[in-house]
């Protein structure tokens, strides 16, 4: 039960807080005076591993349940993860505020969990569930209130989809049925809110291609990039860059000639190494020309990486993370 319980606790602490919980169980959300900073922390690499904000850069957003971005200024984009049952939709509206407030656009990745009992739902159950329409009122009620949010809002649904992890219960289904599952999610949340733009969003293994739901049901697509150092010199003799590991990515991405974003983006590691990271991924970079934004998430890792990594800590404010 431990594996399944970190999944559903991932989801239910993955909700974006503000001081609000978008999920049916009570989750702690500090909030961002509470929060211990250093005087660096904020627009600064070194201390904290906070992004480098450029003058002439991409765009920058956060997955930010500890407020740490709060009052970054130039951050345009504030990321949520909804959980599709069990959810308090209506703080949907408080987490638009919050947003709106600042200028901000809004990325809402919507994970179709099933909280089914005794957790037996196995994903081929739940693939053929959402395709015989059984969740057809969960994307009524989650599309019916993002289209009553006043800022921009993307929607990411069912993200890396590639995965070979095991945590999400879609990226173990057959291309074909994702994309099948995929399109029926974008067809019909279209009818509560068309303005929303849809995010399709790989990890950005090899084989993304096979999962591209196509040129109709894509406005933008999403990768997943991450640094550990000691992972990095374990298995490669060397420290990677950011270009280092999102090259293969964006190229793999790149052949549908649509807008990339790195919608989860973190890095951990010496000083060098964060500071290398932290300068780069908001740069401008002309071998990345379609890359339109960097969303860090700024949070403890929720699943285990494997060969016993751990949970790496990608919060920018690291003594507050520990």
């Amino acid at each position: 039960m431990a594996e399944e319980w970190t999944v559903k606790h991932r989801s239910l602490s993955a909700a974006l807080c503000f001081g609000v919980v978008l999920a049916a169980a009570t989750v702690a959300c500090p909030a961002a005076a509470q929060t211990k900073r250093l005087p660096s922390d904020v627009g600064a690499a070194g201390t904290s591993k906070m992004p480098v904000i450029h003058p002439d850069g991409i765009a920058l957003g956060a997955y930010d349940p500890h407020g740490d971005f709060s009052n970054v200024e130039k951050a345009t984009i504030e990321h949520l993860f909804l959980p599709w049952l069990d959810v308090d939709l209506s703080s949907l509206l408080e987490a638009d505020a919050y947003a709106s407030s600042r200028g901000r656009k809004i990325l809402v990745t919507v994970e179709p969990w099933s909280w089914s009992e005794n957790w037996s739902m196995s994903p081929q159950d739940l693939r053929d569930r959402i395709l015989s329409g059984g969740y057809d009122d969960n994307i009524d009620a989650v599309c019916g209130m993002i289209a009553r949010l006043r800022a921009p809002v993307t929607i990411r649904w069912a993200h890396e989809m590639d995965d070979t992890s095991g945590q999400f219960p879609w990226s173990q289904w057959t291309p074909e049925r994702y994309v099948k599952a995929y399109q029926k999610f974008v067809t019909r949340c279209r009818s509560s809110v068309a303005r929303a733009e849809y995010m399709w969003s790989p990890i950005g293994n090899e084989n993304l291609a096979e999962y591209y739901p196509g040129n109709d049901y894509v406005d933008v697509v999403g990768l997943s990039v991450f640094g550990l150092q000691q992972y990095d010199n374990d298995k490669f003799g060397r420290d990677r860059s950011f270009a280092d590991i999102l090259k293969p990515k964006y190229e793999a991405a790149k052949i549908f000639s649509k807008p990339i974003v790195v919608a989860e983006l973190g890095y951990e590691g010496n000083t060098e190494y964060v500071e290398n990271w932290a300068n780069a991924v908001a740069l401008k970079n002309p071998d990345f020309p379609e890359l339109a934004a960097v969303v860090y998430f700024n949070d403890r890792e929720v699943y285990p990486w494997p060969e016993n990594y751990g949970l790496p800590n990608w919060r920018v404010a690291r003594e507050a993370a520990e």
